[in-house]
């Protein structure tokens, strides 16, 4: 075990610093979501001159990207990469960092070709801080012959997390339609568009002591009328909400209906939801494969905590549903940064920061050749996540 260490270290270090000059060229020249155009194709042409094959734009994506090396009969792993900025802030929730390291891990994949068979990918994800391609991705079933699709995303706090818990999560645009009137003159030849609005957002409130606990539900008025003399005919307001499982989405999904359809008939107006995002999906966890990563940070000196319990959403979630996948999350520094900083976007320059890409590479790559070479562990993995993918469609 100790002789394979060594091999997957030396194959990490013979490209980390091409790996740390991609995730400083990226964090030089950010790009916004769907924008990514020399970010993915600094990828792409560094993957296709180590040998892979590079399918590019792909599925459907004008920044996306597929690299194959296909070394023979086997089981296939997939490496998750991002590189999407934030609008102002650059790369503050760390891209540049991990989308380097899922490339890193790769390279380092093909280095060590005498190790495994099998397929390796390394797929660019464009737009994860907006409506992440890894949705349509998975909608495309390009996930669902993988063993595993893998990334891990920049953290800061000294401690890293084996995987990261999140919650499914589905955005309507919600407009109500009335009908406008002198609100003095002739309130009554009106419909205010508003108070149905309000009255479905109190219908929701109303809901909200009976919610279980992994259900949340956030909205914003968009539109409330132009002029507080006149009755408003329009009505605009984004809601997200969040839950547990998609199953629970479903469910959640029905009362948001009803009480959008509750407001309108009180109020004598008409409603329509429309989707705002694709919908993002709740992370099928993987205990097997939580463990090993787990033990394999710790092996390389990386500091890792239990996962708390699922909060945000995350594109991942979408590709779980499809075969066994991974999040996990790097410290890149000690330091109790806030994601979406400048300051976070600083400290993935930082020494500290390359050297935690550097063992975050040496991770995945050993969980992968474990999962490649391993059949009793991947049959484990695979029998896992049918398990808790079976828990979370309600079966």
């Amino acid at each position: 075990m100790e002789a394979l260490k060594n091999k997957i270290q030396n194959a990490v270090c013979a490209y980390l610093d091409e790996a740390v000059k991609l995730s400083q060229d990226l964090a030089e020249h950010p790009e916004l979501p769907y924008e990514e155009y020399e970010s993915s194709r600094k990828m792409a042409a560094i993957l296709e001159h180590a040998g892979f094959h590079v399918t590019y734009p792909y599925a459907g994506y004008d920044t996306a990207f597929c690299a194959e090396f296909d070394n023979g009969d086997g089981p296939s792993v997939a490496f998750l990469a991002e590189y999407d900025a934030l609008p102002e802030i650059g790369h503050g929730c760390g891209h540049n960092l991990h989308g380097s390291l899922s490339v890193l891990s790769g390279l380092a994949m093909h280095h060590l070709k005498d190790e495994f068979q099998g397929k390796i990918y390394v797929i660019g994800t464009p737009a994860e801080e907006e409506n992440g391609a890894k949705i349509g991705m998975a909608q495309q079933g390009i996930f669902d012959q993988m063993d595993m699709a893998v990334m891990m995303h920049s953290n800061p706090g000294g401690f890293c997390v084996a995987d990261m818990d999140v919650l499914s999560l589905r955005c309507y645009v919600v407009e109500f339609f009335g009908e406008t009137a002198h609100a003095v003159m002739a309130p009554w030849d009106g419909k205010s568009a508003l108070a149905a609005g309000r009255k479905f957002l109190d219908l929701i409130d109303a809901r909200r002591e009976c919610f279980t606990p992994d259900i949340h539900v956030n909205a914003v008025i968009l539109d409330g009328g132009k002029a507080p003399n006149i009755i408003p005919d329009y009505c605009k307001i984004r809601m997200e909400f969040r839950t547990s499982s998609m199953a629970r989405l479903l469910k959640a999904d029905e009362m948001i209906k009803k009480c959008a359809n509750a407001a309108a008939m009180a109020l004598d107006c008409t409603v329509k939801l429309s989707f705002g995002l694709s919908d993002f999906a709740d992370m099928v966890r993987n205990a097997p494969m939580e463990e090993e990563i787990t033990t394999i940070m710790e092996s390389y000196g990386l500091k890792v905590k239990d996962i708390p319990p699922a909060a945000g959403s995350s594109d991942v979630g979408n590709v779980s549903y499809h075969c066994p996948s991974l999040q996990a999350l790097l410290s890149i520094t000690d330091e109790p940064l806030a994601l979406h900083t400048r300051a976070f976007r600083d400290a993935t320059l930082k020494p500290e920061a390359q050297e935690a890409m550097k063992k975050g590479a040496c991770s995945l790559v050993e969980l992968s050749l474990k999962v490649l070479n391993d059949e009793s562990f991947r049959q484990r993995v695979y029998d896992a996540w049918k398990k808790e993918l079976s828990l979370k469609q309600g079966n």
